[in-house]
């Protein structure tokens, strides 16, 4: 997973303006990857985005490329996470600003949460997030018995 993981949730003000300061250490981790700012996409599993440095576009082009050329679903998928994705810049206060179609996308105002995912992350609406951190609290403890030492 080339040390690079994104850990910990973060819940910052998303202004009027669509800007919102990304968590100190996800920016230092998108930084170390040469690129002072962080890619983000609509997500395609709910309302909420998902992003990372351009080591993950990597990691998923890799994925994609052990897909037959001419797969329509590799299509599908190289469109909408290639087609949809953004380099969002960090300016000097470590801000990005979000363009419309994510706000709405996932339903963005006021408190937003970004949550480490590893090797990427999520930005949510902080209701809805609280929500689904809940639920799945809640299943993992039911589950936690599944997870097996090498």
């Amino acid at each position: 997973m080339n040390g690079k993981v994104f850990l910990s949730s973060t819940t910052n003000n998303l202004d009027s303006k669509g800007r919102i300061s990304v968590p100190a250490s996800f920016r230092m981790q998108c930084s170390a990857s040469g690129f002072e700012g962080v890619v983000l996409w609509p997500s395609l599993d709910g309302a909420y985005l998902e992003g990372g440095d351009l080591s993950v576009l990597t990691h998923y082009q890799e994925m994609l490329d052990r897909m037959d050329m001419y797969d329509e679903g590799r299509e599908a998928l190289e469109l909408v996470i290639f087609g949809e994705s953004e380099k969002l810049g960090f300016d000097s206060t470590g801000r990005i600003s979000l363009p419309a179609k994510f706000r709405d996308h996932a339903y963005l105002s006021g408190k937003v949460t970004f949550v480490g995912r590893g090797r990427k992350f999520e930005v949510w609406d902080e209701a809805a997030h609280e929500t689904r951190r809940q639920a799945l609290r809640n299943k993992a403890l039911a589950n936690r018995h599944r997870m097996k030492p090498a």
